[in-house]
Order: structure tokens, then C-alpha cells, then sequence
């Protein structure tokens, strides 16, 4: 539950900095997602849930 609450907290951190250093960018950056087509989104989050979990599972393999 700690690495869960962990990864969460460093998200929200990200995100923060996003809104808070350059809001006209994540607009620039918004629309520019607004003109891909939903099923490239939607590979570009599978493919996103893959490396992620590659990364946690490779996190805890050499330091878990």
C-alpha cells in the first residue's frame, strides 16, 4: 500500500508542475491530442499501461 500511495503521490507532483510551469503549453498540448484519432490515443495509452508496468515490475525486481 506505501508504493501505491508512493507512485500516486509522485503522479499528483507531475501533474502540479504541468499546471503550475507552463499552463499554455498542456492547451497546446490538449489540442494537439483533440486531433488524434481516439483508437491511436488509445493504443498510445496501451502502450503507456505496458511500459509503465514494465517499469514498476523492473523497479522491484532490482531494488524491491
Amino acid at each position: 500500500m506505501e508504493k501505491i500511495i508512493l507512485g500516486l503521490g509522485m503522479v499528483l507532483v507531475i501533474e502540479g508542475l504541468v499546471f503550475a510551469l507552463a499552463p499554455s503549453r498542456l492547451e497546446e498540448a490538449l489540442e494537439l491530442l483533440r486531433r488524434i484519432p481516439a483508437e491511436t490515443r488509445r493504443l498510445i495509452g496501451l502502450a503507456a499501461i505496458t511500459l509503465g508496468t514494465g517499469l514498476v515490475w523492473l523497479a522491484q525486481s532490482l531494488w524491491g
